[in-house]
């Protein structure tokens, strides 16, 4: 019986996902072959493996926006990451996507964000030779870092649609292809990217009180709406309707909403992720990270070299996995550790 599990379950993929989704079976296939599950679909697989990795683990414990936060209801990398899948697979299965693929890639897409969020990605960039991109390093991880060196041997849809995941501020949808995943889940990862974070970044900030409700700008509440929900189904719904109309071949949205929404993002880039309080915890952070750089350079405590099952990667890049692999509790730790003086017992 179980024999026949997947091949039904590929079938009725093939029945009913739309004629632009990608389909289990017509997967590009992985880095090494491997027997196929007798009852899981290639991208169930890759999701499974995603979820089920030491890294993902440690996303909750990596910030999103704010610095090791204290306050139970601040997002993490982790909470991130759910969100995105949960807006993907909304969308996937309203446009009748494969929705396997998309929550894959939605996982998986930060797993290499190093702690202390985009300030410990740029202080990397600064000092590894070979430079620094999370979207790289999430790749370097799936492929190379879990399960000691041997990977998760994931398929070559979900690693397009990690590596292709970022989109900085560049236009949220370019008109230039090759800037994006080849498939249209991995597009509609990309998507559901700024989707999550211009709407929970906004409601942190408004938590942290950073800003108020009032400070928003009225174009952008007129058209998204004032309250958290109220904004991400503005999004979702604009985006379904539109993309509806092409006949699913291709992402859609309105005028309006993808203003509002480039609107948003700049007005975060502005009040928040550049705001004095925000940045000035980056500098700290940054400082940290670059000083346990430099020591891990010259020294092996709390760093084994031999952990590395390649014997041949250099010291630079070795030192950059594990500065990137930390969360911020403990990249905290270890810089105290290392370089606070410890109070001295007297009896």
């Amino acid at each position: 019986m179980t024999t026949c599990i997947r091949h039904e379950m590929e079938e009725r993929e093939a029945q009913f996902l739309s004629p632009h989704a990608s389909l289990s079976r017509n997967s590009r296939g992985r880095l090494r072959e491997e027997p196929e599950c007798d009852i899981r679909m290639a991208y169930q697989r890759d999701r499974d493996r995603i979820i089920h990795s030491k890294t993902f683990r440690r996303l909750k414990h990596k910030t999103q926006v704010f610095l090791a936060p204290t306050g139970d209801h601040y997002r993490t990398r982790l909470t991130h990451v759910l969100e995105v899948a949960q807006i993907a697979r909304t969308v996937s299965a309203a446009l009748r996507l494969n929705e396997n693929l998309a929550e894959a890639i939605a996982l998986a897409h930060d797993l290499g964000h190093t702690p202390f969020g985009h300030a410990g990605e740029s202080v990397l960039n600064e000092l590894h030779p070979g430079g620094f991109k999370h979207y790289l390093q999430s790749l370097r991880v799936v492929d190379v870092l879990e399960k000691k060196g041997r990977g998760l041997n994931l398929t070559q849809e979900v690693r397009e649609g990690i590596v292709k995941h970022s989109k900085g501020r560049k236009a949220i949808l370019p008109d230039d292809l090759h800037q994006v995943p080849s498939t249209l889940e991995g597009q509609l990862v990309r998507l559901s990217d700024i989707i999550a974070y211009v709407n929970h970044d906004l409601d942190d900030a408004i938590r942290a009180e950073i800003l108020d409700d009032t400070s928003i700008p009225t174009d952008i509440t007129n058209c998204l709406g004032r309250r958290h929900s109220e904004r991400i189904g503005t999004m979702v719904r604009d985006l379904i309707i539109n993309t509806a109309k092409t006949n699913g071949e291709r992402l859609a949205m309105s005028r309006p909403v993808l203003t509002a929404i480039t609107d948003l993002r700049a007005f975060l880039y502005e009040k928040v992720y550049e705001a004095n309080r925000v940045h000035n915890d980056f500098i700290k952070a940054q400082k940290i990270l670059r000083e346990l750089y430099y020591h891990f350079l010259e020294h092996d405590d709390f760093f084994n070299p031999g952990d590395d099952p390649d014997n041949d990667t250099p010291r630079h890049r070795r030192v950059c996995d594990f500065v990137a692999g930390m969360t911020d509790h403990y990249a905290l730790d270890l810089y105290t550790n290392i370089f606070l003086p410890k109070p001295w017992s007297v009896k």
